[in-house]
């Protein structure tokens, strides 16, 4: 049996080469210029899966980025650059298996199946979201695809994740938790908690950090002196891998592999996935303050974990110049055809304002609720009430 190191290199991957057995390559070069060499076994179909799923992604971010711009959402979060990441772990997972996201992960859910008309109606903060309306744009959540909803702090699911592992392990339920987070979020002390937790508790768990080189505007240059994320995994006794990021293989391959040990050794995993978020960090930030336009074209054009996939499939006579531009058209109009419903729909009745945190009414709810349609009552001409779901006991 083959002993799988710590791994600390930036130049380190493995191969899975389809017989059970695991390869530690040494590379003496960066990964990003090995292509797709990375042996699989994965079939056409769902490689053509993979590709679908990252631009329709991609797709979706250019849409919902340009209706905040027009101010018909509040805010958005692109996923540009990372697509690799969400769609190589999200295939290499259990269904079964619990989603701790951060907040630029969409990719992971919608290749779980959730359906554009939720990503919109989230977004709009309609009344089909399943959030009603309670949360800000890009906070997803799903329990029938094991997604813990989004929550805005920075690393505060890292323990959680931890906790839910540990009680999966307790009940042997032979489920993983994946918990993703940024390099920037690692400096958080839940980050600490989580990680220690985990592997003094020895939980199923990966962690998957999407180290994309910028905590909004702090490069990693002033984010940490030593060798990145990965490199912290043998100081909690802990397995980790550095993968790079763009290549959708590398990333299945080690999230399989993982998500293989955290089950059967009740162990947690660290994976660094190195990328770059070509987008700015979300819609109230301008990244040109503090980075140049040469350096997001580079990763946009060079080293783009889709046109990577693409050039991948198109040597091996999977894909074609036809079929790309049937599907990006097939795609936007899917995309749109959703949108232009979620904009169309209703909002939450505002009673929804005070369901779902006490089984009953509480006295101090009941008063701010009567205060509350007063206040609507006393002012409708500012209330167009039309707007809005009717609310069903």
């Amino acid at each position: 049996t083959l002993l799988f190191l710590a791994i600390l290199s930036a130049c380190t991957v493995w191969q899975w080469m389809g017989t059970g057995e695991i390869y530690l390559l040494f590379l003496t070069r960066p990964v990003s210029q090995l292509g797709h060499g990375l042996l699989h076994t994965l079939s056409k179909e769902t490689v053509l899966n993979f590709y679908q799923n990252m631009t329709l992604l991609n797709t979706m971010d250019r849409i919902l980025y340009e209706s905040q711009r027009q101010g018909r959402i509040s805010f958005y979060m692109t996923n540009y650059g990372e697509e690799g990441t969400h769609v190589g772990s999200a295939a290499a997972l259990d269904p079964n298996d619990l989603v701790f996201g951060q907040y630029r992960e969409a990719g992971v859910l919608m290749y779980r199946g959730f359906p554009l008309d939720l990503f919109m109606a989230q977004c709009y903060a309609n009344a089909d979201d399943l959030g009603k309306g309670r949360q800000m744009p890009v906070h997803y959540g799903s329990r029938d695809l094991n997604f813990v909803t989004i929550s805005s702090p920075l690393a505060t699911q890292l323990p959680q994740a931890a906790g839910a592992a540990y009680a999966m392990k307790r009940e042997n339920l032979n489920r993983a938790v994946i918990c993703y987070f940024g390099e920037g979020a690692a400096s958080e002390g839940d980050a600490h908690a989580g990680l220690n937790f985990s592997a003094t508790l020895e939980c199923p768990l990966i962690f998957f950090c999407r180290n994309n080189g910028y905590a909004i505007s702090t490069p990693t240059s002033e984010q940490y002196r030593g060798d990145g994320i990965a490199a912290r995994g043998p100081g909690y006794g802990m397995l980790s891998i550095r993968v790079d990021g763009n290549d959708v293989f590398a990333v299945y391959n080690a999230t399989k592999e993982a998500r293989r040990r955290a089950v059967a050794e009740n162990q947690p995993f660290l994976i660094e996935a190195m990328t770059y978020r070509i987008g700015h960090h979300s819609t109230s930030d301008d990244s040109s303050a503090y980075r140049s336009v040469d350096e997001v074209n580079y990763w946009d054009k060079q080293d783009h974990p889709i046109s990577r996939l693409r050039h991948y499939m198109t040597a091996r006579g999977w894909w074609s110049e036809d079929d790309e531009r049937s599907w990006r058209k097939q795609s936007r109009k899917t995309v749109m055809e959703a949108f232009e419903r979620a904009e169309k729909r209703l909002k939450p009745n505002p009673e929804l304002l005070f369901t779902d945190v006490y089984q009953e009414m509480t006295p101090n709810l009941d008063k701010q609720r009567e205060s509350l349609w007063r206040h609507v009552q006393q002012y409708k001409e500012h209330y167009p009430l039309d707007l809005y779901d009717k609310y069903q006991h």
